[in-house]
């Protein structure tokens, strides 16, 4: 249960929800408790009557006993019926206390581990899948709920019911009370085996049902490769084998299912057995009433139900336990990527590294290696060279998605690691190398970091990207609905549309990370040409392994490696006829010639 403590912060947030609970289970136990001993008087009242009622028989008062009798009758009656329907009342406010409670908790601890996700740095989610990620804020945060909900709802009702029901039993007859609890443990024990074969079954289920659902969505997601490599058979195949491994699964757990409800039916039949053969011996002993049994019978049936449930919540708390340590897990690990002094102010642009040495936490891969260079306010600095030579890292840092290794990053003379991250980042447009758009339209797309976003600010944007003519060329514009990663667009377009999402948000810092490697030479040079205009008054950064890309910049950075091999303008560098930039700039010439 240590883990499970970390739940407990929600029970007090909602302990008028809980106290109520605990009041409603209570109140529908003691009604569930009453029918019983009335319907003990009435059983012994009708033994009785009927004796009397022989005993007058031929004299007046016979009909008096007849009608005595008839009133009581239909007293115990009526309170049997008003008992039940009081409890059918506080048992519907034990569930919109103790359930909505859990439900409103699992909310909670959604929100809060998903708040926490985004917290997190970049290295976190290289470490983790996003299947695992998924399963930790639905499936595990649905197993805590079992817990928070159903079981401290029935371990409530069966602790309640054994203290007041065990000493009423024990006060009627000792032995009729062992007798007829003695199936109950025995039930428990097989129901919390039995849950825990089904629960180790279901998960299975659930294992092959999401690598079936994986695999299908990515054949639907990469229809166009399965077409022309003509591989439909062999993923009809594969999905063929993954759908018999699953049907194989639920078969096993159906049966299993199969044994589980005539076990609790076999134990309680059993214990009603024992109730009525005790306790019809000591009926003829005199020891006790026949109204006694029926007393006793409905305590064994009150009784059936929270201790079958003993042993399905002993399995809930286990698999709740394993869950919210896995959660646990993910909300105890803290990001490093914090700001020192929280710095918010409006920033120029005057970017310096200074001797930055970065080495990825998660692989160990050294990507920059003293790296140092200026960006003064206004101007526009291309980085080029092959691919692995830490281009985008470079990015990344400015960013401050990562923090540096060694050496230093400063904005307008202060230390990226001082402004505050909402400050820093929001001065930012960053387009990067791998475009994900939503599954929204295209408008929101491109307002996505504006919380008041205008009209003639996206069509502006749209147009200095240069997709405006192919977004007004569709049926509905700006309002086209995308699909899954933008699939509804072309490679280019969707480049484009994350152009202008940067574009909108009228950076101080503007960063491209080959951000128009799938567009051709002359929608390369249209675009280039508009965000010419835009590049005036802000800091450019252009990232690209294309010497095309970076002929508007004022200087441009060589690496490779991870150093910076040559530094300087178009000229120079092509100046410098055993250099880097020159062989690229001639292999990428002769390229677009052949």
């Amino acid at each position: 249960m240590s883990a499970l403590s970390a739940t407990n912060k929600y029970l007090f947030r909602y302990k008028w929800h809980f106290l109520g609970g605990v009041l409603f289970v209570a109140l529908s136990t003691l009604l569930a408790i009453f029918p019983a001993q009335i319907v003990r008087y009435a059983f012994d009242l009708v033994s009785e009557g009927i004796d009397l009622y022989h005993l007058y028989a031929g004299t007046e008062a016979q009909s008096s006993v007849y009608k005595l009798f008839g009133r009581n009758v239909l007293l115990y009656g009526v309170l049997i019926i008003l008992l039940a329907v009081l409890r059918g009342i506080f048992l519907f406010y034990t569930r919109q206390t103790l359930i909505v409670m859990s439900r409103l908790i699992e909310n909670d601890q959604k929100n809060e581990i998903f708040q926490h996700y985004q917290s997190l740095p970049l290295s976190f989610y290289r470490r983790h899948s996003t299947g695992d990620l998924m399963s930790r804020i639905s499936e595990d945060v649905g197993r805590v709920r079992m817990y928070i909900g159903p079981a401290i709802m029935y371990f409530l009702q069966l602790v309640i019911l054994f203290v007041l029901i065990v000493p009423l039993m024990l006060m009627v007859n000792v032995k009729l009370t062992v007798y007829t609890l003695l199936p109950l443990p025995i039930l428990s024990v097989s129901i919390f085996y039995i849950n825990n074969i089904i629960q180790r079954k279901s998960d299975e289920i659930q294992r092959s049902l999401a690598g079936m659902t994986t695999f299908v969505q990515e054949a639907f997601s990469g229809i166009r490769v399965l077409k022309s490599f003509v591989r439909e058979e062999d993923s009809h195949q594969q999905f063929t084998v993954a759908s018999e491994n699953y049907k194989e699964k639920s078969l096993s757990l159906n049966f299993v299912n199969s044994l589980f409800f005539p076990l609790i039916l076999f134990l309680v039949g059993l214990s009603t057995i024992i109730t009525v053969w005790v306790g019809g011996q000591e009926v003829i002993r005199g020891t006790i009433t026949t109204g006694s049994i029926a007393e006793f019978l409905i305590y064994v049936n009150l009784l059936t139900w929270p201790v079958t449930a003993l042993g399905w919540t002993s399995s809930l708390v286990q698999r709740a336990e394993a869950s919210q340590a896995r959660i646990n897990e993910f909300l105890h690990q803290k990001t490093d990527i914090v700001s020192h002094r929280n710095v918010e102010r409006a920033i120029q642009g005057d970017i310096v590294f200074d001797h930055v040495s970065f080495t990825y936490p998660d692989t160990g891969i050294q990507a920059l290696r003293d790296v140092s260079f200026r960006i003064r306010p206004g101007q526009t600095l291309a980085v080029i060279g092959n691919t692995g030579s830490g281009k985008s890292t470079i990015a990344a840092l400015l960013c401050r998605l990562y923090d540096v290794t060694q050496g230093t990053i400063t904005v307008d003379a202060t230390d990226v690691r001082d402004y505050a991250l909402t400050s820093l980042r929001s001065q930012i447009g960053y387009v990067p190398q791998d475009v994900f758009l939503f599954s929204d339209t295209i408008r929101n797309n491109i307002n996505f970091g504006l919380d008041n976003p205008s009209e003639e600010r996206m069509k502006q944007a749209a147009q200095d990207a240069n997709v405006y003519d192919n977004i007004v060329q569709f049926p509905e514009g700006f309002d086209t609905k995308l699909g899954e990663r933008g699939i509804t667009l072309s490679g280019g377009q969707k480049q484009r549309v994350s152009i202008a999402r940067a574009l909108v948000k009228e950076p101080r810092i503007l960063i491209l990370d080959d951000s128009l490697s799938a567009v051709d030479t002359n929608t390369e040079n249209a675009i280039l040409n508009s965000l010419q205009r835009v590049m005036e008054n802000r800091t450019s950064l252009i990232i690209s392994h294309r010497v095309s890309s970076v002929k508007l910049a004022d200087e441009i950075l060589v690496l490779d490696d991870g150093q910076i091999v040559q530094h300087g303008t178009h000229e120079a560098l092509m100046a410098d006829t055993d250099g880097l930039y020159r062989a690229l700039y001639e292999r990428q010439l002769q390229s677009e010639e052949a």
